[in-house]
């Protein structure tokens, strides 16, 4: 198909690698590769490791803390907000290495983000990553005083597979009674197994993530054969869920030629329809994953610095930069 990319990003498509998901041991040292590649500037941010009790019968969960360095936190009065970060990467990539998004945030903002390195699909299906997840928000919360938290204001984000997770953490954390959670972040999120949206049916060639990756993802993460079957838990497909009702106050972004766009519609709009508040934004000429691949792209920017402004908002924080 032909599509109306924003400029910027449309002089990038054609040298965008293919991705093949069906090879998960070569798309991994592909991107571990370009990962070695990369060079993140720390500059003002702690960054560590740390290994947090796993769900029950499980590991550890290795988890990497961001916050600002004790300069900055001497000079806060008070407890400031944390954020509990899930990578994209289909359900079957990503690890904790340091991602430039969570620097970015705890500059702008002064918070205190853990990121998860949980446990990766096919290899570890469903539910396993999501434990993991909730194993890291029940040490965030139990932990929150130690690392200068309050308690009362942690969110979570994450995206593609990330907003996944944290879209299902939040319904998970609802139902059991779990920690507390103020916001949800949620960009381009992966969340719906029965791949049945107009978009998903469309978008077979697009960038980065086209439909037939969706199928792997799903298979990966569910088993071969189970996505789109009538017992899928809506832990692991948010969009399955029949109740949002309780849920935290909500934030999408959707890519307008990514086959993931109409279910974050969807699910905004049900999240809306059961009252919780909500906002939605869809980034025109667009791709899955284009804010971080194309990041000096006028679309990009505007992205990020959104992405800032609505967690600032929601957490109760003064904004500090203009630009996340």
């Amino acid at each position: 198909m032909t599509y109306r990319f924003d400029p910027e990003l449309a002089a990038v498509t054609p040298t965008l690698p293919a991705l093949d998901f069906a090879d998960v041991g070569a798309v991994r040292a592909s991107l571990g590769e370009a990962r070695r590649g990369q060079h993140r500037d720390t500059t003002g941010v702690d960054v560590r490791v740390v290994h947090v009790p796993g769900p029950p019968d499980a590991p550890a969960v290795a988890v990497r803390v961001y916050r600002s360095e004790p300069a900055r936190t001497a000079e806060r009065a008070g407890a400031t907000a944390g954020v509990l970060h899930m990578h994209g990467g289909a359900f079957i990539v990503g690890d904790r290495g340091i991602e430039g998004a969570c620097l970015d945030l705890v500059r702008a903002l002064d918070v205190v983000v853990v990121a998860v390195d949980y446990r990766l699909a096919p290899e570890h299906p469903f539910p396993a990553a999501l434990e993991d997840c909730y194993a890291a928000l029940t040490w965030l919360s139990a932990n929150a005083a130690g690392l200068g938290v309050d308690p009362a204001r942690i969110a979570v984000r994450g995206a593609s597979a990330g907003a996944g997770l944290a879209a299902g953490l939040a319904l998970l954390a609802r139902d059991r009674g779990g920690p507390p959670l103020c916001f949800q972040f949620l960009s381009m999120p992966e969340i719906d197994d029965r791949l049945d949206t107009p978009s998903m049916r469309q978008f077979v060639d697009t960038p980065v993530l086209d439909r037939a990756s969706a199928v792997l993802s799903w298979n990966a993460y569910l088993g071969e054969g189970l996505p789109g079957t009538p017992d899928v838990s809506p832990y692991a497909a948010p969009a399955r869920a029949a109740d949002l009702a309780g849920l935290p106050a909500a934030y999408l972004s959707v890519m307008e030629f990514d086959p993931l766009r109409d279910e974050g519609i969807a699910y905004a709009q049900g999240l809306l329809a059961a009252g919780v508040p909500t906002e939605l934004h869809l980034f025109p000429g667009t791709f899955h994953g284009s804010g971080g691949i194309v990041a000096r792209a006028a679309v990009s920017r505007r992205e990020r610095a959104e992405a800032t402004t609505v967690l600032a908002r929601a957490l109760g924080l003064a904004r500090e930069g203009a630009d996340a």
